[in-house]
C-alpha cells in the first residue's frame, strides 16, 4: 500500500529525544501563555461574553495542546516497514483559533486556523490502534499552517422546551429548542458529529488512544490529518436524535488530498437515544458507515502476489467496491463523580481500511471519575481498556509481507488481538489549564504476539479559552 507520510530521521533514543522534547514544551507553554494574554483582551472577553446578550454573534476561542510520548525498549525480534521502534520519544504542539460568527438567526460560520508540529511514535506506525490521537499521520519538524475547519452550521428550531446553548469552541452560545434540525456543510471532521461520546472523545481532554477516541472500526472519510469536507443533517425530535451525512474520501488511501466532486464518498448515518436510569444521564448510539470507491480486496492481492512471486500490495488491486461498517456507542454517569462508556464495531474485513486505521472488529469499555471525591473537583482520573481484531485474510495479508495503514511488520507467523489499556490523571492547576500523565500498555502491537508489550507514557498540557 503506498504511503503518504512525511518521515523525519531514523529512530532516537529517549536520552536525545529529551533535548529537542524540552525545546518543544517551552514552545508548548509559550503558545499556552499567548492563548492566556488573548483570553484577557477586554474586546475577545467581550465578544466570547454571551451574557451581554441573549445570543452571541461572534465569538473567538483558542487552545494550545502539547504531548510527549515515550517508549522504552521491549521485545522486537524482526521489524518491517510499519513496525514500533523500541527506545524512542516522540512531541507533538498544535496551536488552534477558533472564530465564529451568526450571520442571522439560527446560523454559525466556523473557521478554525491551525499550527502543527511534531511526530508520532515511529511516525505514526506500529500499532493499529496508535497511542496518540493528537498525532496526525503527516508530521514535520517545523510548525506549519493548515486550516482544519471552515464550516457553515444551521440550526432550525421545531419546538419543543427551550434550552440554553453555552458557548464553546465552534458553538455560539444562546438559546434552541429541544426539537430542531441542524445542518452543517464544509469542511469539519465526521466525528464533530458522529460517534460522540461525553467521557472518551476528545484527546485534547481525555483519553489518547485512536481506537478510544472513536471506534477503531469507524473508517471515517478523513485526509491525514483527520477532516473532510461533506455535509451532515441531524434531526432531534424528543429523546432521540437521527443523522445523515456524506462526506468526501481521500483520493488515495490514507492520503494528504481530498476528492472534491464525491468521485470517492462516504455516507453515515447514526440513531441516538438519550435517557435516564436512577435519575442518571445516559445515551446509546449506532453508527453505521458505507464507504464506495478504489479499495482493494486481501485475497485478490494475495492472489496476484503468488501469481507472480512478489509481496502483496493492495494498491495494485484496486477496483470500485464497497465497504460497510457498524458500531454500537454508550455512554452512563452512574454518580456525580462517575460515567462509564463502552464501544464495540465490526466493519468488512475482506477489504482494506481507507482512511482510518487496521481494525476489523474491536470493543472497549471504560470510567471517568472526577475528582471531587478527594478535594480536586476538576481533575480526571480516566482507565479504558480495549480490544482490536482483523480478519483471518486480512492476517494472511500481513504475514505475506503487505503493509496496511498503520501496521505491517514484514511478517505475522503468531498473531493475535491488540490489548490495549489506558490509564491517565488529568491535574487542572488552574480553569484554562490542564496537566495529563498517561500511560498505555499495548500488548500483541500490529496483532503481532512476537512483538512487544509495549509500555507508552505520556504527558500532555493543554490550554484554552
Amino acid at each position: 500500500m503506498t504511503k503518504f507520510f512525511i518521515r523525519p530521521d531514523a529512530g532516537i533514543r529517549i536520552d536525545a529525544a529529551v533535548p529537542r522534547c524540552v525545546r518543544a514544551l517551552k514552545h508548548g507553554r509559550a503558545a499556552i501563555t499567548l492563548l492566556a494574554g488573548l483570553a484577557a483582551s477586554p474586546a475577545i472577553a467581550q465578544a466570547t461574553d454571551p451574557s451581554r446578550d441573549a445570543t452571541q454573534d461572534v465569538a473567538i476561542h483558542g487552545q494550545a495542546t502539547f504531548t510527549l510520548q515515550g517508549t522504552p525498549g521491549f521485545a522486537s525480534p524482526y521489524s518491517g516497514t510499519n513496525s514500533l521502534t523500541p527506545n524512542q520519544a516522540r512531541e507533538t504542539i498544535d496551536v488552534t483559533l477558533f472564530v465564529g460568527v451568526r450571520p442571522w438567526k439560527g446560523a454559525e460560520i466556523w473557521t478554525n486556523p491551525e499550527i502543527d508540529q511534531g511526530f508520532g511514535l515511529s511516525d505514526t506506525l506500529g500499532v493499529a490502534g496508535f497511542p496518540s490521537a493528537e498525532a496526525y499521520k503527516v508530521g514535520r519538524k517545523t510548525p506549519y499552517f493548515r486550516l482544519q475547519r471552515a464550516f457553515f452550521r444551521q440550526t432550525v428550531d421545531l419546538g419543543g422546551s427551550v434550552e440554553t446553548v453555552e458557548a464553546a469552541q465552534n458553538q455560539l452560545g444562546g438559546t434552541r429548542t429541544a426539537n430542531r434540525l441542524v445542518i452543517t456543510a464544509g469542511k469539519f471532521g465526521v466525528g464533530d458529529i458522529f460517534d460522540t461520546n461525553r467521557y472518551a472523545h476528545d484527546p485534547r481532554g481525555d483519553f489518547l488512544n485512536w481506537s478510544l477516541v472513536d471506534a477503531g472500526t469507524f473508517d471515517y472519510a478523513a485526509d491525514a490529518w483527520g477532516y473532510s469536507t461533506g455535509i451532515a443533517a441531524e434531526w432531534y425530535q424528543g429523546a432521540w436524535t437521527l443523522r445523515l451525512g456524506a462526506f468526501n474520501l481521500s483520493k488515495i488511501p490514507n492520503g494528504e488530498t481530498l476528492e472534491t466532486g464525491f468521485g470517492q464518498y462516504q455516507i453515515d448515518a447514526e440513531v441516538e437515544h438519550r435517557h435516564r436510569i436512577a435519575g442518571r444521564d445516559g445515551a446509546v448510539r449506532v453508527t453505521l458507515f458505507r464507504n464506495r470507491g478504489q479499495f482493494g480486496r486481501f485475497d485478490d492481492a494475495l492472489a496476484l502476489a503468488a501469481a507472480t512471486g512478489t509481496i502483496p500490495d493492495t494498491a495494485l488491486v484496486r477496483g470500485r467496491r464497497t465497504r460497510l461498517g457498524a458500531s454500537v456507542n454508550v455512554e452512563q454517569s452512574v454518580t456525580d463523580s462517575i460515567g462509564l462508556f463502552a464501544r464495540a464495531g465490526v466493519a468488512d474485513g475482506g477489504v482494506e481500511p481507507y482512511d482510518f486505521t487496521d481494525i476489523d472488529r474491536t470493543a472497549s469499555a471504560g470510567a471517568a471519575i472526577d475528582g471531587k471525591g478527594w478535594g480536586r473537583a476538576g481533575d480526571t482520573i480516566g482507565i479504558a481498556a480495549v480490544v482490536n481484531g482483523i480478519s483471518a485474510v486480512h492476517q494472511r495479508y500481513l504475514d505475506a509481507g503487505g503493509i496496511g495503514v498503520l501496521v505491517g511488520d514484514g511478517r505475522l507467523p503468531h498473531p493475535g488481538a491488540e490489548a490495549i489499556g489506558e490509564l491517565y490523571y488529568s491535574w487542572k492547576p488552574l480553569k484554562p489549564v490542564t496537566v495529563t500523565l498517561d500511560y498505555q500498555l499495548v500488548g500483541n502491537p500490529g496483532y503481532n504476539r512476537d512483538r512487544g508489550p509495549i509500555h507508552v507514557l505520556g504527558l500532555r498540557v493543554h490550554g484554552q479559552f
